[in-house]
């Protein structure tokens, strides 16, 4: 079992040691008021000068895998191989072999949206360039870390990015674009991807032996009413648009699914547009992008509840193109933005496991927040993980005969050492979790206001001190046990 990080939320250093700036500094320094208090990753944790910190706090919970991204402006400050900043790789090569050194397999993310302000200067994820200038930089990666890093993912939710960053501006580049840019950033990011992933698979995979993938964000969805049909019509069409528009072309077929391709071009020709606002993929592209994943990646927070919102007027988004509104159910207990539904991770893994052939899947983050200003004592929050667990690990008291009430319940099927023939959840083929996350860190607009770490960090003390919440000390104690108290 595993934690999770990012370059930007947690390491500071923004312009330490050759690194160049990315489009969240650039953002976050504008102000504007787009993040909670003006807040900026500047300095976040520390990461960058306070590893061995980071390091005693992964020790402490006893990690079979830390998740945590490459910073692409700190390896390569202007995006470009150009420029190669040798202090970015000592760094990052430390945190490698430190991690294998005490036994913790490290899954490497190239991209979680720090993307160099250098590139978002030429088009960022709009241009077509960006495509070729990912792929050089993942080709950088695969060859500078990968005879020791054997779990990649290329690109972090790009989903979720394409969606905050251009349909609703929250993000950087910061310019809302609705109904239009969101499908462009989407189809380049899938493309990026694919790209990456051949460049690994014919350069690299035979000798590091390594493998590649994305991490797709998902919630789980229901109908608000089941007996009414569309309203489970309007469901589909919103995990058709969430996790099928990417998780369909690259683990299936090359394309887009044909509810989001003829949902787009019906609204576009009311718009009056001469061809759908969604690029359509070529023979070319389809046979590139099909099968680029190794492994199936999701992350998931929350559920909501779905009901048929039928776009009357012609109103542009990607919400309004899916006729859906979304939304929970009151009676939900509520962290912030994440409603705690635990058997929603159940069904999800359960309609991937369905849908996509049964493929490995690893849950790169999952978690609760807690507010700006905690309790060391985050009981409440432990409750929610130990539901979400339970769900994870339901049935298997009937596949372990030692495993009866009161006993252990295993937990092999989630770090990664094997016992995946007998998944615990609809016998999904489960087998890495990763929790967001291992620090409270900089939370996007919401800067540390919300706080998801299992240790807590003292933003306003510059030593940065890791306190463990009683999360860390419960899940170290999942993990030292191997498993989840049956009669909990």
């Amino acid at each position: 079992m595993g934690a999770a990080t990012s370059a930007y939320q947690v390491e500071g250093g923004w312009d330490a040691d050759g690194k160049g700036p990315s489009v969240w500094d650039t953002f976050t320094h504008q102000g504007r008021d787009r993040v909670f208090k003006n807040q900026t990753g500047d300095v976040a944790c520390g990461s960058y000068t306070l590893w061995e910190e980071d390091l005693k706090c992964i020790k402490q919970l006893g990690l079979t895998h830390y998740r945590f991204s490459l910073s692409w402006s700190r390896l390569l400050p202007d995006g470009t191989t150009g420029f190669i900043n040798q202090k970015g790789i000592d760094y990052y090569n430390k945190i490698i072999d430190d991690l294998l050194t005490n036994g913790v397999t490290p899954i490497v993310t190239l991209y979680h949206f720090d993307l160099p302000q250098t590139l978002e200067d030429q088009g960022g994820w709009l241009s077509e360039a960006i495509i070729d200038s990912f792929d050089k930089y993942a080709w950088f990666c695969f060859s500078t870390f990968g005879d020791r890093v054997k779990h990649w993912i290329t690109i972090n939710e790009p989903n979720m990015l394409a969606l905050v960053a251009y349909e609703l501006g929250a993000f950087p580049p910061g310019v809302p674009q609705v109904g239009t840019k969101v499908y462009q950033a989407a189809h380049n990011l899938i493309k990026a991807h694919a790209r990456s992933w051949h460049s690994y698979d014919s350069l690299f995979r035979k000798e590091q032996k390594g493998m590649v993938s994305l991490s797709i964000f998902a919630g789980w969805v229901e109908p608000a009413d089941p007996n009414s049909v569309s309203d489970q019509e309007a469901t589909k069409r919103a995990i058709a648009f969430q996790l099928d528009f990417f998780a369909k072309p690259i683990f299936i077929d090359g394309d887009y699914p044909e509810v989001v391709k003829s949902q787009v071009a019906l609204m576009s020709k009311k718009q009056g547009y001469p061809s759908s606002r969604l690029p359509e993929l070529t023979e070319e592209e389809k046979k590139m992008i099909r099968g680029t994943a190794d492994f199936f990646a999701v992350q998931y927070y929350t559920t909501r509840l779905v009901k048929y919102q039928e776009n009357k007027k012609g109103e542009l988004g990607l919400l309004q193109d899916a006729e859906v509104e979304v939304f929970p159910d009151s009676s939900w207990i509520n962290l912030d933005w994440v409603y705690v539904v635990p058997w929603g991770i159940r069904k999800l893994l359960k309609y991937i496991k369905e849908t996509y052939n049964n493929p490995v899947i690893y849950i790169t983050e999952n978690g609760f927040p807690l507010d700006e200003a905690p309790s060391f004592d985050d009981t409440q929050r432990w409750e929610c993980f130990r539901q979400t667990f339970q769900e994870l690990l339901r049935g298997m008291t009937e596949m372990y005969s030692g495993a009866s009430v009161g006993k252990q319940i295993p937990i092999e099927c989630l770090d990664g050492t094997g016992g995946h023939e007998a998944i615990q959840l609809d016998k999904v083929n489960l087998q890495v979790y990763c929790a967001w996350s291992l620090l409270d860190n900089f939370e996007w607009n919401k800067g540390y206001s919300s706080r998801f770490g299992l240790f807590h960090i003292d933003f306003e003390d510059p030593a940065r001190p890791r306190v463990p919440y009683t999360s860390a000390k419960e899940y170290a104690k999942i993990i030292r046990n191997n498993g989840l108290e049956g009669g909990q």
